[in-house]
This record gives C-alpha cells, structure tokens and sequence, in this order.
C-alpha cells in the first residue's frame, strides 16, 4: 500500500468496522433497555472502539478505564499486574468490559476476575477482534465484532510499538517488519525492541 507501506494489507476497512460497531450498539442497547450500563475500557487498544461504540449505545452509560501490563516473561508464566484501576467502584453495577483483542484469553480472565471481586451486578464482554487460533484458555464473549486469522494486526487502536494507532481501519503488518515467528504475543507490556526488527 503506497500510502501505509508497512502494511501487507487492509483486513477490515473503515466502512466494515462502522456498520459493525453500529450492529453491537444496537444489540447492547436491545440488552440493557431499562438499565444503566458501565462501560470499562482496557487501555490503551480500546479507547477508539469504545469512542465509536458508545455513541452507538442509546442506554445511559457511564465509562471507566483500567490498564494491565504482563510481566517480562508472560509468554510462558501468563502473569498479569493491574497497572491502572477503576476511578470509581463498579459494586452493584451492570458492567461491560471493551477490549481491542483477544487472543490467549489470559488477560481477559485476569480482568474479569478483578471485576468479579467487586460484586458487580452483571458482568458481559465486548470485543473487537478476537483470535480463537490463540486462545490457552477458554473465555466467554457476549458481543464480538470480528473473528480473525492469527496474524499481527495494526490500526483503529491497536498498535505496534505505539505506531499505527490512527490508522481508520484494521491493516496486518508486513512479515518483513516483524522478527518473530508467532504473533500470539501480548502486546501489553511488550518491550518494543523484542519485537521490532531493524528498518
């Protein structure tokens, strides 16, 4: 692509991802009719996704933020520390956690876990893009945008060693830019210089 040539190709396009974040709002708001809803996004992928989704929401909801970040190592051991917690306490609230992606599953079990612990009145997930090719354990998701292949994919949010992030619709990255063989990675955490391979 001349304009993005580190991008092998565009996976979802700015117009796909619209109508579909549009599709998820309709559902959500079908679901919580009558309630209250907190939405909790993960940082930093989400914060793009969640701008678009709840504008697409037509039930009162609030919005949170929380961040993990795995330890060095995390590939193997699949440990997670909370790096930023909720600002208010989601006790005896219907809860939606909005994640970017989900792959292993380990962060998200983590998370869920955490919002769990706070007697929350109901707990549902929303993600964007989910790689079942991943997944070590298994986790449950109420609302999905996409399913995808396993391959590193960049923009709307998600990045590659902070770039990328603007991008409007959802490209994979060049194999020629990454180093490593598989892209089940997490990117939370991630030390930028495992990854990034000499330009």
């Amino acid at each position: 692509m001349k304009k993005w040539p580190d991008i092998e190709r565009v996976l979802l396009s700015e117009t796909v991802l619209q109508r579909r974040v549009k599709e998820l709002g309709r559902r959500i708001s079908r679901d919580y009719r009558g309630e209250k809803v907190v939405l909790v996004s993960v940082l930093k992928g989400s914060v793009v996704f969640l701008a678009d989704l709840i504008r697409a929401i037509s039930v009162p909801c609030a919005v949170d933020f929380l961040a993990v970040s795995s330890y060095a190592g995390s590939e193997s051991s699949g440990e997670v520390r909370l790096t930023m917690d909720l600002r208010e306490s989601p006790e005896q609230k219907n809860v939606l956690l909005v994640e970017d992606i989900v792959d292993t599953g380990l962060t998200l079990n983590y998370i869920k876990g955490l919002l769990a612990a706070h007697h929350v009145k109901s707990l549902k997930v929303c993600a964007l893009l989910d790689k079942p090719a991943c997944r070590r354990i298994p986790v449950a998701l109420d609302y999905l945008g996409f399913s995808i292949p396993d391959e590193f994919v960049v923009g709307y949010g998600l990045d590659y060693a902070e770039r990328f992030r603007n991008l409007p619709f959802i490209g994979v990255l060049r194999p020629s830019f990454i180093r490593r063989g598989g892209v089940c990675a997490k990117r939370r955490g991630e030390d930028p210089s495992d990854i990034l391979e000499a330009q």
